[in-house]
């Protein structure tokens, strides 16, 4: 540690004279630590008087251990260094323990002077300074060293502690006078004459009093405003002040004073003349060094960092004194008055709930997702799909979720938390959610919330500090004192910055690469401004929340986030209860029941509804079908739904509206964004419907000229809209815009992702209920000529050459379009065998699949493994009766079939077991084992039931089994994948190469393989670490084998006395045709003299 000497200008003390004054003597830089000094007979005043008359320019340091090459830190680093040390538990731990070893050690009555009555600790780790050390001449001759403990009294440490005294706490300086009888002052005292009204003493201004010349060398006192507390201390010492600086709670000076402290009552009136206070540091009030660090610089530190006893064996402080100081040190206030405003007000602007539909809450899932390449080939990321059962749900909600975020990160670290969900799943509405959390106290290791949309960021030329990210920028832009804005940056751990949409700033990708962001304060590109939050650099500690689509550019950076979120839709259930929810909300109730009805009526609707933005599009129309009569009927495509949404907004529009409306939406996709400018409209009263009718809004935190469109969907809609109408679309042209046959060569940017399947709809649907009802029959002549392009155009493809994803692309055109000649195309040109393996299936999809499957006459083969599809759809398209088998995840597979015994749906059931099959089965982690023993005891449950026999086809038929685990997770899962061997009675190829199962696996197969011997044909075993005793076990059961035919017992470690017994237990298998035997730990000459004596072993 160092212990700053600063030296204000001019020179305001005296060489001490007498008895009382320290001795000449030669004073040189201390070595070694406050234990050497307290134990020296060095004077601390001569010290004190030594250091006073160093240059502050060149000599301001003293070193009080041995440290070479160490800097001092200014009160920046030392306010951050203590930010650090705040956040540390072991830190903490650390400050309790000094606490401890100082009542062991200065509890002691047997130490003399200060070491005795008082030890004042205001230490931290090595890195914590003490600015300053003074004291008075008697203090510090007297010391000795600390007896060893049998020579104590038995007693001592168990003695009953006197009640806690108060400290002065300020910044405050003290001066020892050069003559009492020039500055004659108060008694000290003067200074506590009164009690404030708020029980804390609060100095109103900065005043030195005169006092007697009688006191001791300690005169004049600078005194700061802020709360004070004192205490009595040594009656040896004469009166007067001693003063330690360090770091502490909001303390930067502790002061104990000795003498009694009068009553109000017998405080003297002031008199003589008042000395005007030593030259002070311009920001830290109170003090004459630069270097000290005010009360507002320090961050709050743990209690153990500031222990203060004044003599505790002899003298007690009063139950008055004690209680005031208690009452002082509780009203002190958490924050400065400003933060504190600033904190009411940011939760007052999220408390807000949502009126109306808005404020409908269905909570939905959270699972944790992963970025994986799209391909072996391509850098680029996208969203893993797990199997169903495989989902990792987020247990506990938000709250919980970002608390264990919080408890798993390093002090000082930022966490990146990402939530993602394709558009329409609630992303928005979830963020508002975390900050209404907050608001209401369910997030309390955050002291402040900033929730940003980034439409608002997204804008060209602009010029961004932290501050406009932090108070300008959010649904309410709020003013904030620089006070606010320091104390944030003190502890950036307690901020949550919330990012919602954070797609829209898809033009800024590549920050991760950008130098590191400036300095909070500076002026910046949003890029920088982006560079510094991700890489680290600024607000460092914070917690990062995104919310974003899974897919564009911006999906590769958030590969780099610490945690990853999928947003999932709503279940049945849920989509039915908040059909329930909405018209309870709008007054409606009596339509409940019937809404439902409406709902289940279309099953693709309902299957839609998994998203929450279609669903309420759903219960928007079916309220105003509902108000209309009792014949209502919802529509059976996406492209109806929206077409009577609009149709009733369309009647009574200025001419042309929606159509220019629907070009600002295709223009405004183009460029991959949302928002849009109110000059952008051909007229106001384009504008003025538009906004009238809810199909533009003004979004939270934007801008008054700022207008956006309530959800993606409706503007990918209008987009449609706008290609269905516009006339200068070429027709070679118009087919790119379906997405399904990207062209190598400029390919079309497909970001309005649900244009292809409502450009179907529009096009191809009847025109006086589609159309024609949008923009009335004379605009759509257009649209014949173009419907003919794209029927030509769908029908010259082939869909068994099109991608699982396309395919299922081209089956939702084909059904928006409604057109019978196009629908049994597709249909009809399905392959047998439809491989969906990687790809995920929706609730939709599988509606559509499954619908498509019907329709075409024949069966089918489906392989549904690594697709997420929920168990409603897996249970419907394996009960098709055109589906006659099916793979899917085992987990998936037997969860489904559990569920289905307990509804007690026997003959689904049946038909899903028979149809179901695992040829062939990869074995590639731990978890295909488990899920291979759960189908193995399947079957022996249904075995031994009485209503079913026989085996499980899927175990019955498996011919090919590939054990892949490796050599790490190999030996482990191997024991459990033997015990279940015997049931795979038409097990042909049975590969385990390169596991490291060694001679205990080799053992415990060959006690497995006589079960399999009239069906195996091939047996790999190669590199697996078998030794002499292994091919031991393998040759004493070769000679059952009788259906067996190659053998690969290649790269193995058994030498050639194992090479021996495998060649003479060939000789009795004339089965066996092939066995692979080469290893590096077999001589060659034995090699090639067992292969003369029997041709079929191989060297290879």
């Amino acid at each position: 540690m160092r212990c700053l000497a600063p030296h204000p200008a001019g020179s305001y003390l005296s060489e001490p004279q007498g008895s009382s004054q320290c001795a000449t003597m030669e004073l040189g830089p201390l070595e070694g630590g406050y234990l050497e000094l307290l134990n020296s007979d060095a004077d601390p005043l001569c010290l004190y008087h030594f250091y006073d008359q160093m240059d502050l320019a060149g000599e301001a340091e003293i070193e009080l251990y041995s440290e070479p090459d160490t800097d001092t830190i200014n009160c920046d680093q030392f306010s951050r260094l203590l930010s650090d040390m705040e956040g540390d538990e072991e830190t903490r731990e650390a400050y309790a323990n000094i606490a401890e070893l100082d009542q062991y050690v200065f509890q002691d009555s047997q130490l003399e002077g200060l070491s005795k009555d008082i030890f004042i600790e205001h230490i931290g780790p090595d890195e914590v300074i003490g600015e300053s050390m003074e004291m008075p001449a008697e203090v510090g001759q007297k010391s000795q060293k600390r007896p060893f403990p049998e020579e104590l009294p038995a007693d001592l440490k168990h003695r009953k502690p006197a009640e806690p005294p108060t400290v002065v706490t300020g910044s405050f300086l003290m001066e020892p006078a050069n003559d009492s009888s020039t500055l004659p002052c108060l008694p000290l005292p003067a200074l506590f004459n009164e009690e404030p009204a708020s029980g804390q003493m609060c100095l109103e201004k900065t005043d030195q009093m005169p006092m007697p010349s009688s006191s001791s060398s300690l005169s004049c006192l600078n005194l700061p405003e802020g709360p004070i507390q004192f205490v009595s201390t040594i009656s040896t010492l004469p009166q007067g002040l001693w003063q330690i600086s360090g770091a502490g709670t909001g303390i930067s000076s502790i002061f104990i004073y000795h003498g009694e402290v009068p009553q109000a009552s017998q405080v003297p009136p002031p008199s003589g003349l008042t000395v005007h206070g030593l030259p002070t540091s311009p920001d830290r009030p109170g003090s004459t060094s630069p270097f000290a660090p005010s009360a507002t610089d320090l961050p709050s530190m743990p209690e153990p960092a500031l222990t203060s006893r004044a003599n505790m064996t002899e003298h007690k402080t009063s139950p008055t004194q004690s209680q005031a100081a208690g009452e002082v040190s509780n009203k002190l206030p958490k924050w400065p008055e400003p933060v504190e405003q600033f904190y009411r007000s940011l939760q007052d602007t999220y408390r807000a709930e949502p009126a109306g539909p808005d404020g409908i809450l269905v909570e939905v899932d959270l699972v944790r997702a992963r970025l994986e390449r799209s391909s072996s080939k391509s850098l680029e990321r996208e969203l893993a799909t797990p199997d169903w059962a495989e989902r990792q749900l987020a247990q506990g909600g938000l709250a919980e979720l970002l608390l264990a975020a919080k408890e798993h990160r390093r002090p000082r670290e930022t966490r990146v938390i990402a939530v993602l969900g394709r558009a329409g799943q609630g992303k928005s509405y979830w963020a508002g959610a975390v900050s209404r959390a907050w608001a209401c106290g369910r997030l309390p290791q955050y002291d402040f919330v900033f929730s940003v949309p980034c439409h608002c960021l997204n804008r060209p030329g602009y010029a961004y500090r932290l501050q406009d990210l932090l108070f300008s920028l959010g649904p309410q832009p709020l003013v904030a004192a620089d006070e606010v804005f320091s104390h944030i940056l003190k502890r950036p751990d307690r901020v949550l910055l919330i990012l919602d949409a954070f797609e829209e700033l898809e033009a800024q990708d590549g920050f991760l690469h950008s130098t590191c962001g400036p300095a909070p304060a500076e002026p910046c590109s949003l890029r920088g401004l982006l560079a510094g939050l991700f890489q680290k650099t600024l607000l460092r500690g914070c917690t990062l929340l995104l919310t974003a689509r899974p897919r564009g550019r911006l999906v590769q950076s958030l590969s780099k986030a610490d945690t990853l979120f999928e947003l999932c839709g709503f279940s049945t259930e849920q989509a039915q209860a908040y059909v329930m929810r909405y018209f309870e909300s709008s007054g409606m109730t009596e339509h409940q029941d019937r809404a439902l009805m409406l709902l289940r009526d279309r099953p693709f609707l309902l299957s839609h509804s998994h998203s929450p933005t279609l669903c309420r599009a759903v219960c928007q129309l079916s309220e105003a079908l509902l108000e209309l009569g009792e014949d209502a009927k919802l529509p059976s495509t996406l492209t109806g739904l929206y077409v009577g949404l609009l149709g009733r907004a369309a009647l009574n529009s200025p001419p042309g509206a929606l159509a220019e409306l629907a070009k600002l939406a295709w223009e405004l996709g183009r460029r991959h964004r949302s928002t849009l400018q109110e000059d952008q409209f051909p007229s106001a009263d384009v504008r003025n419907w538009a906004m009238a009718k809810g199909l533009v809004k003004h979004p939270p935190g934007a801008a008054e000229s700022e207008l956006a469109f309530p959800s993606f969907l409706l503007q990918c809609f209008l987009g449609a809209l706008w290609l269905a109408l516009n006339g200068d679309i070429k027709d070679k042209e118009l087919p790119q815009y379906l997405a399904l046959t990207p062209r190598k060569k400029r390919p079309y940017d497909n970001w309005l992702e649900g244009v292809p399947r409502f450009l179907a709809g529009l096009i191809f649907q009847p025109r006086a209920r589609c159309l024609g009802a949008l923009v009335g029959p004379s605009a759509t002549a257009l649209a014949d000529r173009k419907q003919k392009v794209l029927a030509r155009y769908l029908k010259r493809l082939q869909p068994g050459t099109l991608r699982a994803r396309q395919l299922l692309e081209l089956l939702h055109c084909a059904h928006e379009a409604e057109e019978a000649g196009i629908w049994q195309h597709v249909v009809q040109e399905l392959p047998a065998c439809l491989s969906f393996l990687g790809t995920r299936l929706t609730p939709p999809d599988a509606h559509v699949l499954g619908k498509a499957l019907e329709a075409a006459g024949q069966d089918f083969s489906l392989d549904l493994r690594s697709t997420g599809i929920c168990p409603s759809g897996l249970g419907s398209l394996v009960g098709l009766s055109c589906v006659t088998g099916f793979r899917a995840a085992l987990s998936d597979t037997v969860a489904l079939w559990e569920s289905l015994r307990q509804h007690g749906e026997t003959k689904l059931l049946q038909a899903a077991e028979e149809k179901f099959t695992i040829e062939p089965f990869k074995v590639k982690s731990l978890k295909d084992v488990e899920d291979l023993g759960k189908l193995v005891q399947t079957q022996r449950t249904r075995s031994s039931s009485e209503d079913t026999a026989g085996e499980l086809p899927a175990v019955r038929d498996l011919k090919k089994l590939e054990f892949a685990l490796g050599p790490i997770s190999g030996p482990q899962a191997f024991p459990k994948l033997v015990r279940i061997l015997t049931a795979f009675s038409s097990l042909q190829h049975l590969d385990l190469s390169q596991n490291s199962i060694t001679d205990l696996g080799a053992y415990k197969l060959a006690e497995a393989l006589p079960s399999l011997a009239a069906s195996l044909l091939r047996l790999s075993l190669y590199n697996n670490c078998i030794c002499d005793v292994g091919a031991e076990s393998l040759a004493r059961v070769l000679p059952d084998m009788v259906s067996l035919r190659v053998m690969d017992v290649q790269y193995n470690k058994f030498t050639a006395a194992g090479a021996q017994q495998l060649a003479a237990s060939l000789r009795r298998c004339p089965h066996v045709e092939t066995l692979a035997m080469w290893t590096p730990t077999i001589p060659f000459s034995v090699q090639e003299h067992l292969q003369q004596q029997d041709s079929r072993i191989s060297l290879r």
